[in-house]
């Protein structure tokens, strides 16, 4: 008989999680999320034909929409640097749907009052999150992600900024050159702050009322009793509730005004697996927590119970 095969791991993971009591099709979904990696520098990158297609594609849509224009590099004026963060979109079944790279101006250099005047992020509050998870699973209601196309092209840009030439797409005389912004892109301190006033303009004009406990909600009732909630996380949205005449309106006529793409029914979001039964929504972090574990050489550890009192301990100790 064929010896198993060895692990270099003492305590390997796979004796601690397992899949056996999830579907065929949620199983597929998380063996799906787990198999592409993920590359963390353009040098990596550039090795991959699906990750340079990816970058070509972002490219075409930066200059498309006219992002900036090439000048000199002025002498007296700070010039922001620039990188690639790359990602994996799925299909609402878990499988791929593409690889997506994002280019992301390191903000972090710049200086309040020269580079940009006042900010704001517009990221969900996870109770948000659980409150609407809750009334889903409770009401019945039908749940779809919906993402947002280069959604801080959408913003207008006030300041006068200039960015580095993005890596890997250098110009002639690349050393005296820069990018003069026209609109806002990602990692710029304002750029979160000009696409949400963009998009709560949009939503205020349909109608929706912006919540006062969390302004990332947009809420709004129907004559007929019905209710129907947006939530948004930067460029992500959740759309809920027992509407569907309203829900298919509002994805018409926000598709009018943003590129948007429709992921389907809600499977990941923040790091978070959702996976349903026909009464229940059920929740997990498993992915999160690997990647975690991975990025801490923590896989091969050996594991230990935590008891609720010792939990609760650690909690308030932190």
């Amino acid at each position: 008989m064929r010896k198993e095969k060895r692990s270099c791991a003492k305590y390997p993971i796979s004796q601690f999680v397992s899949t056996k009591k999830l579907s065929m099709q949620y199983q597929s979904f998380l063996s799906t999320i787990d198999s592409i990696r993920i590359p963390t520098s353009i040098q990596e990158a550039l090795k991959d034909e699906n990750w340079i297609r990816a970058m070509n594609e972002e490219m075409s849509t930066l200059e498309r929409n006219e992002t900036w224009e090439i000048v000199e590099r002025p002498k007296d004026k700070k010039v922001v640097g620039c990188r690639w963060i790359y990602t994996v979109k799925y299909k609402s079944d878990g499988t791929l749907d593409r690889y997506k790279a994002r280019l992301v101006a390191k903000g972090y250099t710049q200086t309040n009052g020269i580079d940009y005047e006042e900010t704001f992020a517009p990221v969900a509050k996870m109770n948000t999150v659980r409150i609407i998870l809750s009334l889903t699973a409770h009401f019945g209601w039908a749940m779809h992600q919906f993402d947002v196309k280069n959604s801080f092209l959408h913003g207008s840009l006030e300041e006068e900024v200039y960015m580095k030439i993005p890596p890997g797409y250098g110009v002639v005389n690349e050393g005296n050159k820069a990018c003069r912004l026209k609109k806002v892109l990602y990692g710029l301190k304002q750029s979160p702050r000009a696409w949400f006033g963009r998009f709560t303009q949009a939503m205020i004009s349909l109608g929706y009322r912006q919540s006062q406990c969390d302004h990332t909600l947009f809420i709004k009732h129907s004559q007929n009793g019905k209710l129907t909630l947006i939530l948004v996380y930067v460029d992500d949205m959740i759309i809920a509730g027992d509407d569907e005449i309203e829900k298919q309106n509002l994805r018409e006529r926000l598709a009018a005004q943003f590129e948007m793409k429709d992921l389907g029914k809600l499977k990941y979001f923040l790091g978070i697996e959702v996976a349903y039964s026909r009464h229940d929504i059920f929740i997990s972090k498993r992915k999160y927590i690997l990647d975690l574990l991975k990025e801490t050489c923590k896989l091969g550890c050996k594991t230990t119970r935590v008891s609720i009192e010792q939990n609760h301990r650690i909690e308030n100790d932190e």
